[in-house]
């Protein structure tokens, strides 16, 4: 398989000679592989070959991001593994995307509220919460300005306090790309040793220790 072998920079320009009708659906199922480079890869190339698309035809494009949302609709009847991972990347790369959707993948961090106010669409499930982060993450890394003003830092407090390791890290990862600050006191609790976390960037896997994350939250 192309996403498991091939150069992944490259990965892009070598779907894109493929119909994409035939390339999405076999990214969509990429995203539930058993290999962790195989499901990272395709959430990449999601984020190049649906961008190039909504240049094309938008509408084509809100197909593949509106199949996303579907996916993580307790209706849908699946998980939606890799949807929120995948919907970032595509977001990062089109602004026009990014502008209608973004508020949608926020509402996946918010609690659904009273029974008039339910404007959450909050993800339970620890694992699911891990790419939720991330996605967030990414977008808070390339538009801080925009996601502060959406409100998200409020949002990414209650996952400090997870019962998952690596949910609680990856907030504190979030909260460095929003460019927040905290106290050393409050910022104390979260310091681990020699503990790091794997973040996907640029297709590839980087490793961000913990205790340079906290630093940047305390400084």
């Amino acid at each position: 398989m192309l996403l498991a072998q091939s150069e992944p920079a490259l990965l892009p320009e070598k779907l894109l000679e493929y119909r994409h009708i035939s390339v999405i659906n076999t990214l969509f199922m990429a995203l539930c592989d058993t290999n962790e480079r195989v499901r990272w890869h395709a959430v990449s190339c999601f984020g190049d070959i649906v961008s190039t698309m909504a240049k094309e035809d938008t509408e084509a494009a809100r197909v593949i991001m509106r199949r996303f949302l579907w996916t993580l609709n307790d209706e849908s009847g699946g998980i939606g593994w890799g949807a929120p991972e995948a919907m970032a990347q595509i977001m990062c790369r089109s602004t026009v995307l990014r502008n209608e959707y973004v508020h949608m993948l926020i509402s996946y961090i918010q609690e659904d509220g009273e029974e008039l106010y339910q404007d959450g669409n909050y993800l339970e499930l620890p694992l699911l919460q891990r790419g939720l982060l991330w996605g967030i993450g990414t977008l808070c890394y390339s538009f801080p300005k925009d996601m502060k003003k959406r409100g998200v830092q409020a949002d990414i407090i209650k996952y400090l306090y997870s019962e998952d390791a690596t949910v609680c890290r990856l907030a504190l990862w979030v909260l460095v790309g929003l460019g927040a600050k905290y106290s050393k006191e409050f910022v104390l609790p979260f310091y681990e040793e020699d503990v790091s976390l794997t973040i996907f960037k640029d297709h590839t896997f980087k490793e961000v220790q913990m205790n340079a994350i906290c630093d940047l939250l305390s400084s």
